[in-house]
């Protein structure tokens, strides 16, 4: 398929396009298959059978994409699929290098519209590697081929005439007009600046802009040792339109206590697009995980919601079964199922970190 030329004429609002909430139906599920020694030091065999688990769950209700950096390393993953009990005619691999594999934010993110006739479409938002590492150039061009791939038009993120740059991880929507982000992530002035100079109103034009939305909620900030430095999912999830999971840590003594508390303050002024309050569930914190020394953002929020289930981590944690109890209640049309994520946390990320919805 010829190269896609990234459109700048108009924008996904002004054509009718808007991202759909994650529950909505898939075509496919992206991933990036792990390569990257530095994200999981020592267990990165570990890792590949927990992706094994993932795509099993996830293509009994839809197509896994998966980018390899070339054809050894599919020949790679499927061996380790197989053994792990997946239906590979449900997997297509797409030969991308990458320098990681945390999809969430350097894959394709789609929009959609109905009218004139359905489409998808997707919006480059330029990653580069949460404004924290040098290695993002391969990453940043996933997009591009996705789009090529699918033969999908692909909108160029711009505001005030430069690249604008947000990760996946960095927004929930309830596909309704109402999106979640932090200002710690994107407003901090000094710490993992993505963007230099541009101010929240800045964000927003850009954000309903590009992902068709009315509204933008900020909430405050993050749990400690999140390497990206406050991305909403692992902080606060839409589960339905109209109700968020919001973490909350009750052991006053710990680190994380205050910042999570005062997102319970100011989620109480939130609005959604219609007006109405929404509706706010909590969601319990695991223990403290500690890998040589530094505090692990583990958090039961970073869970994915593909066609067949709810993939939620769990920490080998009493409070894992009182997670999975909460969202079992909230979405009821499909199950939610536990995902071992000791070892996956020590990437500073999870399920919902590595995975990346492309909607039907």
């Amino acid at each position: 398929m010829a190269n896609k030329k990234m459109e700048t004429s108009a924008t996904p609002a002004e054509l009718g396009f808007s991202m759909p909430a994650e529950w909505e139906r898939h075509e496919a599920t992206w991933l990036g298959w792990p390569h990257n020694e530095s994200d999981w030091p020592g267990k990165l065999d570990t890792i590949r059978w927990v992706y094994g688990e993932m795509v099993r769950k996830i293509s009994q209700g839809e197509l896994v994409r998966i980018l390899v950096r070339h054809r050894a390393e599919q020949k790679l993953a499927s061996h380790y699929l197989k053994r792990a009990g997946c239906d590979l005619k449900r997997v297509e691999f797409v030969v991308h290098p990458t320098n990681r594999g945390w999809t969430r934010d350097s894959g394709p993110i789609f929009v959609k519209r109905r009218r004139p006739r359905a489409e998808t479409a997707i919006v480059h938002f330029h990653f580069n590697a949460w404004a924290k590492y040098p290695d993002w150039q391969k990453d940043r061009k996933v997009p591009e081929t996705a789009a090529r791939l699918l033969g999908k038009r692909l909108f160029n993120a711009q505001i005030r005439g430069r690249d604008f740059v947000m990760e996946g991880g960095g927004i929930d929507v309830n596909g309704r007009g109402t999106l979640l982000t932090t200002e710690e992530c994107y407003l901090d002035p000094k710490v993992q600046v993505r963007n230099p100079g541009l101010k929240r109103e800045d964000y927003e034009a850009a954000l309903k802009a590009y992902l068709g939305l009315k509204n933008v909620l900020w909430l405050l900030n993050g749990p400690v040792g999140d390497d990206t430095h406050g991305h909403i999912d692992d902080i606060c999830r839409f589960v339905n339109p109209t109700t968020v999971v919001l973490i909350r840590e009750n052991n006053r003594k710990d680190i994380n206590y205050r910042p999570l508390a005062e997102n319970w303050d100011r989620i109480q002024d939130l609005r959604l697009e219609d007006g109405s309050k929404p509706e706010v569930v909590a969601l319990p914190m695991p223990a403290p995980l500690f890998y040589d020394g530094y505090r692990l953002p583990a958090s039961y929020a970073n869970f994915y919601i593909c066609n067949a289930a709810v993939l939620v981590p769990t920490f080998n944690d009493p409070n894992d079964r009182i997670a999975l109890g909460i969202l079992s209640e909230l979405i009821r049309d499909r199950p939610v199922v536990g995902i071992h994520a000791v070892d996956l946390v020590l990437g500073f990320g999870t399920l919902h970190c590595l995975t990346q919805q492309q909607p039907a």
